[in-house]
């Protein structure tokens, strides 16, 4: 079920979804949302935060690679709102 809706995933989809956690989607929001989109194509899972991070320092540098600038682009609680808006399954509890 989840790859159904990763695969019907589109543009129009992430729009709304991010009007209604109160987010303008900007180019820099588009950049993560594709990079997280191509990471869960190539390993099928959804990164943690960490993973996330790293994903956009590798690509962008330590400007755009680190957790402030992605608070700032996402708000609060930003794993769940690019998860949700890049049309990935939720991320597992972790039990540690």
């Amino acid at each position: 079920m989840t790859k159904l809706i990763f695969k019907k995933w589109n543009e129009i989809i992430a729009l709304f979804l991010a009007k209604n956690e109160g987010i303008f989607l900007t180019k820099k929001h588009w950049e993560i949302i594709y990079l997280i989109r191509k990471f869960y194509n190539v390993f099928n899972y959804s990164p943690s935060i960490k993973i996330i991070i790293k994903i956009i320092y590798y690509k962008y540098g330590n400007k755009k690679g680190n957790s402030i600038y992605i608070y700032k682009l996402f708000n609060k609680n930003p794993i769940y709102k690019i998860h949700k808006i890049s049309g990935l399954p939720k991320l597992l509890k972790c039990l540690n």
